[in-house]
């Protein structure tokens, strides 16, 4: 079971893995040196911890250690409890969710585990905002996709905001990191996936028609700002478009790739 610590002092160095976390660069820096994540909210920690995680600590006031008792008595790590406008201090930010969770993050997971026996995966290049890799990770997930795949540059899907915003996808959706993203969807069309490129490329075709009789999917979706790579716009096999209205002519990604999941769901 769980030691139960109060804290009275903001500048407890107990506390040090949840300080500064509106700093994005120091709060990467810091959970890569340690290798540790974040997890917010009662039902995202209850989520890392039914998932296997191990806690290094939870951070909570005293009015959510009902609520969280049955996860804190199957951990061994220590609880520190501190008034609320305490956890502000210490954050930077009201903790209005209630809880906090620091836990160990786990190994990178080979590829070929990750795309074992996968049917439909997600490929994202370059996405550099936490809230739409959180997203994504979300819809994925809602939509019977089996893994997400990375390039080097994408936003960590292990960060607090795209945690919180994912609603803890990220703990159960098998994904890693594609480090030999030259070749990337080369590699993963000699696998047997077929590769279809979200794109406004002249020559793509509805997603419906491009995701038609395909067995395995890897849908590929591009950064926020100018979408795919020349490169990987030109190696996929497809290239797909969500027809659109009224002159717009683009989603934003999280949102395109929730449109893009829930066809390819029905392929």
């Amino acid at each position: 079971m769980a030691e139960v610590v109060t804290i009275t002092s903001a500048d407890d160095p107990r506390l040090a893995d949840y300080r500064d976390l509106r700093d994005v660069q120091l709060r990467e820096n810091l959970e890569a040196e340690h290798g540790l994540f974040l997890a917010e909210g009662e039902k995202v920690v209850r989520r890392a911890i039914e998932a296997g995680f191990t806690a290094r600590s939870f951070l909570m006031a005293p009015r959510w250690l009902d609520g969280l008792a049955d996860v804190l008595d199957r951990s061994e790590a220590p609880v520190y409890v501190l008034p609320e406008a305490m956890a502000e201090e210490v954050t930077g930010f009201h903790v209005h969710r209630g809880a906090l969770a620091s836990l160990h993050r786990r190994p990178l997971a080979p590829l070929d585990d990750v795309l074992a026996g996968a049917r439909s995966v997600l490929v994202l290049e370059d996405l550099i905002d936490h809230t739409n890799v959180g997203a994504v990770f979300r819809s994925g997930a809602a939509l019977g996709f089996d893994a997400v795949l990375l390039s080097p540059r994408c936003a960590d899907p292990l960060y607090r905001r795209a945690i919180k915003v994912g609603m803890g996808a990220i703990f159960t959706m098998p994904w890693t990191r594609v480090e030999d993203w030259h070749s990337g969807l080369t590699d993963l069309a000699a696998r047997g996936f077929t590769t279809v490129a979200l794109t406004l490329a002249p020559d793509a075709i509805p997603i419906e028609q491009a995701v038609a009789g395909v067995d395995r999917l890897a849908l590929v979706l591009g950064s926020e700002g100018h979408g795919l790579s020349q490169r990987w716009e030109a190696s996929a096999q497809r290239r797909a478009i969500i027809p659109m209205a009224a002159g717009i002519d683009s989603l934003n990604v999280a949102a395109a790739s929730a449109v893009a999941c829930y066809v390819a769901s029905h392929r």
